[in-house]
C-alpha cells in the first residue's frame, strides 16, 4: 500500500509518500499502527508528531472519503492522510 501524506502530515513524517506491505486482510486500522510504528527524527517546530496527527486526520482510500477503519486493503491501495486544516 502506498500512503500519501498532506501538509503537516508530510511534515511530520518527513516524506511524501512511503509504501508498505501488509500481509493480506490488513485494515486501514492496521496501516495506521504500522505508520505509527515507523521511527521518524523529531517535526519541525510547530509541528505535532506524526500519531498525533493521524489521530485528527481525515483518510481518503483510492480518491474515496473513508471512516470505518476496519476496510480491507488490497496491494496496490493508496490511503491519503489529510490532516484538519483552517480557511474558507
Amino acid at each position: 500500500m502506498n500512503v500519501r501524506y498532506f501538509a503537516a502530515a508530510r511534515a511530520a513524517a518527513g516524506v511524501e509518500e512511503e509504501r508498505f506491505d501488509l500481509a493480506p486482510g490488513s485494515t486501514v486500522a492496521d496501516l495506521l499502527e504500522t505508520v505509527r510504528s515507523v521511527e521518524r527524527p523529531a517535526p519541525p517546530a510547530g509541528t505535532p508528531p506524526l500519531p498525533r496527527i493521524l489521530s485528527r486526520s481525515s483518510f481518503l482510500l483510492n480518491e474515496v472519503a473513508v471512516r470505518d477503519h476496519s476496510v480491507v486493503l488490497n496491494t496496490n491501495d493508496v490511503v491519503d492522510v489529510l490532516p484538519p486544516f483552517a480557511g474558507g
